[in-house]
């Protein structure tokens, strides 16, 4: 589905965002921000930010680059040069709101930390993303997104008991700030319509990691329960697991509500299990998880995928097979959501990436285009918002202070290495 250009304007229209952070937790903030109607204004080196060295290449481009950069105007500014620093400000100024994430006290060395930048523009609402927050003593260490996970608690109960912690094959915890860090924007904007001024969001990649440990903290306050790797399994939710098919799949199934259970027991062929008294409520259940977790393998184990769906949808038991990302392309409920996207670029024609959520009824997201190059729209922004003439742009790209999109590249060859 290619997104209609004619779609209503998004809740965020009107919001002029400058967003100066790097990799995955900012940009994908300010992407959530643009697909809702921002105008995203985003900031990065001649090198390119090193989300351009990540994820597969098309035509020497970044797949990656192109969704999470989508919909924002690309501009190349050196923000470690004064005349740089001096027209970041500059822009911020014009601008709603300002997203970063640079060690704490990185922008205040260059004259851009909130205080220097909201004594211009006392409404702006900056968001901060850093690994540890903006205090503390570990505020100033290097924090990516899996550092973060790390010091959460959150990467310890990832993966099977027996073997090390295991991590999901994306920046999980950059996409949890960043998702955190637009809802402290939205709302710092709607608190801004009633005070009239700004104020700064503090998220930190471990705790919005460590808020997603919920239901481990009272438990080990109370109990002294440290929480482990459970593999497949759902602790304290029984059944919540993966089980093995007669060809070779797996299928989850979720069956912990005593209703839903019945439906299971009465579908495998055993409505006794329901009135067993180990697994006759949900609290008995998970104390003898191993159990049920055993029957109902052996019942899976004797039929085959296709078979095991069927018979689940029909009893109204929730269960799916796991699917990959051919599956999610061929499959016909992503269709008709349109639940892929199909983003316009120049040179890699339409892009696939995933539609903008959730969906408002009235409002709802939109994409525009895919991410483009490195500066290209260095030249319209700078004239358009700042009052720049060809002379003064032609002698600050001489000074490399920027770059503009003739003289800026992605980097030819990618580098290992993820958040």
């Amino acid at each position: 589905m290619t997104q209609a250009q004619a779609a209503p304007a998004g809740p965020l229209t009107g919001y002029r965002v400058l967003e100066m952070g790097s990799t995955v937790a900012g940009p994908f903030c300010g992407r959530l921000l643009a697909d809702f109607g921002a105008e995203v204004i985003k900031v990065e080196p001649a090198e390119g930010d090193p989300v351009r060295t990540m994820g597969k290449r098309f035509h020497g481009r970044s797949l990656y680059a192109a969704s999470i950069f989508r919909n924002k105007a690309l501009v190349s500014i050196d923000l470690r040069k004064p005349e740089g620093q001096a027209i970041a400000r500059a822009i911020a100024a014009k601008c709603d709101a300002v997203v970063e994430n640079f060690r704490p006290g990185a922008l205040e060395k260059w004259g851009l930390g909130y205080a220097a930048l909201s004594a211009d523009n006392p409404g702006l609402v900056m968001v901060r993303i850093s690994g540890f927050g903006q205090t503390g003593p570990y505020s100033d260490r290097a924090g990516y997104g899996v550092i973060g996970e790390a010091v959460s608690g959150l990467r310890h109960i990832t993966g099977e008991p027996e073997r090390p912690p295991s991590r999901v094959a994306v920046s999980i915890t950059d996409y949890i700030t960043g998702l955190y860090a637009a809802f402290g924007a939205v709302m710092a904007l709607l608190s801004r319509t009633r005070t009239g001024r700004g104020q700064y969001i503090d998220s930190a990649l471990y705790e919005c990691a460590f808020s997603f440990m919920e239901p481990h903290i009272p438990a080990f306050d109370k109990l002294a329960v440290v929480a482990n790797r459970a593999g497949s399994r759902l602790p304290d939710s029984t059944p919540n697991n993966l089980y093995a098919s007669r060809d070779g799949q797996f299928i989850h199934i979720t069956a912990m509500g005593d209703a839903v259970f019945r439906r299971l027991a009465a579908c495998m062929g055993a409505p006794e299990l329901a009135e067993d008294v180990r697994f006759k409520d949900a609290v008995a259940r998970s104390a003898h998880h191993e159990d049920i977790d055993d029957r109902i393998g052996r019942w899976t184990a004797a039929h085959d995928l296709d078979a095991l769906e069927t018979k689940l949808r029909v009893a109204d038991v929730p269960a799916t097979r796991i699917f990959t990302m051919a599956d999610i392309f061929a499959d016909p409920h992503y269709a008709a959501r349109g639940a892929i996207a199909h983003a316009p670029d120049d040179e890699l024609g339409a892009v696939a990436m995933a539609a903008p959520v959730p969906r408002l009824s009235a409002t709802p997201g939109a994409i525009h285009h895919a991410g483009g190059r490195v500066g290209q729209d260095t030249r319209r922004v700078l004239t358009e918002l700042l009052g720049m003439d060809a002379a003064q742009i032609t002698r600050l790209e001489a000074a490399r202070v920027i770059a503009c999109e003739a003289m800026a590249r992605e980097p030819a060859v990618s580098r290992a290495g993820a958040a």
